[in-house]
């Protein structure tokens, strides 16, 4: 995709080096930085991986005033139905049931391991990757996206304002709204809705999340406790048909603008 910066590049992953320099990026992000660890994660190579990468298509944001091997700066994966029945199952069914969702007879996409490099952070780079990912979706005509979202840490006491704040206000209508599975189920509606600090609760949604509910969308039934990645999950969900005129334009013009 051309870009008005020219020094960046926004394109899909082509072969296995473009992959591993998605994972390395991921274990920067989300093993370094975050804490998180799984069964594939290679931790002499420095790669977060899972066995889900080779059926995901890898949107890549370059940038190419870095040395050659270290451009990857921002990545997003996406997978669709054909990508799921190849998997066997779409990854966030591990954590969540998705039962609803396939009964839509929707046209379905997975959204996971979004991160940006350090560096960038703050900056136009979520930007760009948002504006590829609504290019992909608008091509593949994709009706309703869904995927994990996380919390940092397993203990849901300090986050009992936001996890009930996005319980009350954004609880996903009942036709399209997974639930976390039992073996991690925590309930979200932890606080009354007339107690919420509904600002300290809005200050500790973390960026990602707030950029969907901006677009109208919405979450599922209960929390997941991700123990090996050391986060809490929650599974955001947007319907296209139920986006508004305004969170259309937000959308296309990408978030935080």
């Amino acid at each position: 995709m051309q870009l008005d910066e020219p020094h960046f590049e926004l394109r899909l992953a082509r072969d296995a080096a473009d992959l591993r320099a998605a994972q390395a990026l991921r274990y920067a992000v989300f093993v370094e930085e975050l804490g998180g660890d799984g069964a594939l994660v290679d931790h002499d190579a420095g790669l977060e991986a899972d066995r889900f990468d080779p059926y995901f298509d890898h949107l890549l944001l370059l940038d190419h005033r870095r040395a050659e091997g270290d451009r990857v700066v921002g990545v997003y994966r996406v997978m669709g139905e054909n990508g799921a029945a190849r998997a066997g199952q779409y990854y966030s069914e591990d954590e969540y049931d998705l039962d609803a969702l396939r009964r839509s007879d929707r046209t379905l996409l997975e959204l996971g391991r979004s991160c940006v490099h350090a560096d960038y952070r703050g900056g136009t780079a979520m930007m760009h990757l948002w504006n590829g990912l609504a290019a992909y979706i608008a091509e593949q005509g994709v009706e309703v996206m869904f995927g994990v979202a996380s919390f940092h840490g397993t203990d849901p006491a300090p986050l009992a304002h936001p996890l009930s704040f996005l319980h009350h206000r954004h609880l996903a209508p009942a036709d399209i709204r997974p639930r976390a599975r039992v073996d991690g189920f925590q309930a979200m509606d932890l606080v009354a809705e007339r107690d919420l600090d509904r600002v300290a609760a809005s200050r500790a949604i973390p960026a990602l999340i707030k950029a969907y509910l901006r677009l109208g969308g919405f979450v599922g039934q209960g929390a997941f406790i991700d123990r090996p990645f050391n986060c809490i999950d929650v599974c955001l969900v947007m319907d296209v048909a139920r986006m508004s005129d305004r969170h259309r334009a937000i959308y296309a013009r990408g978030p935080g603008k």
